[in-house]
């Protein structure tokens, strides 16, 4: 890792919902498809789109022209949607009595792990 980068334990998870706060797509709700911690990147459904222009390859199978996909947006810019409350929040922990450590919304104390 580079010295310039310091790398934040990220405390989102695949199939989180989670709501854009500042960007072009602020305000949008999606679900998470992957996350990539070594960037502090996230990919949502649904959020970020770009264009790529593909040029065909018949050896693999790929047709050619203008592909929409998902791009890449930072961490810092979402927030988790609680599934009990509703609202986005923050996320805390709190061990539960059978010593599992899991991740609570702010607002309602509610449990967003599964």
């Amino acid at each position: 890792m580079s010295a310039d980068r310091v790398q934040v334990r990220m405390r989102l998870c695949k199939n989180d919902t989670v709501v854009v706060i500042a960007g072009r797509d602020a305000g949008k709700r999606g679900k998470i498809l992957r996350v990539i911690p070594e960037k502090n990147r996230v990919i949502v459904q649904g959020v970020s789109f770009i264009k790529r222009h593909t040029r065909p390859n018949p050896q693999k199978g790929i047709k050619g022209g203008i592909a929409e996909r998902e791009a890449p947006i930072h961490a810092s810019n979402l927030m988790i949607v609680c599934g009990e409350c509703g609202k986005r929040t923050r996320i805390g922990t709190k061990r539960l009595d059978d010593g599992r450590k899991v991740r609570i919304c702010r607002k309602c104390h509610g449990v967003l792990d599964r």
